[in-house]
């Protein structure tokens, strides 16, 4: 799977989140809303990529995600921890801790997280 631009990601959430859209209804969902070519050339980029795939509706076309958002952020925590910590989950939690960006109750959840229930 290849990794989204920042751009490409942006128009990605908003696939996620209304699961079908023309694109005149994505670009509101945008911070700056850009150009309706800009966009729909994204989209273009997006099914090239294999992230998107489209319907006819009428004459236009209704896109949709093929990959979900679960898919995506495992695979692009699997490329950070890998590129970052060396494939160490307990280095990178070690990390956080250690710069203050994770709090001691929130380890105690991710704890909980891991032990099974009854443990």
């Amino acid at each position: 799977m290849q990794k989204l631009a920042k751009r490409e990601e942006q128009i990605m959430n908003v696939f996620w989140q209304l699961e079908k859209a023309f694109i005149k209804e994505v670009i509101p969902e945008l911070p700056d809303k850009p150009h309706y070519n800009t966009v729909a050339t994204i989209i273009k980029i997006l099914e090239d990529k294999g992230f998107l795939s489209h319907e006819t509706v009428g004459n236009i076309f209704r896109y949709y995600p093929l990959i979900s958002k679960e898919d995506y952020q495992r695979h692009a925590v699997t490329d950070f921890v890998g590129q970052y910590f060396n494939n160490s989950y307990s280095g990178m939690l070690a990390f956080f801790a250690k710069e203050q960006k994770i709090s001691a109750d929130e380890l105690a959840e991710i704890i909980k997280l891991i032990k099974p229930a009854g443990k």
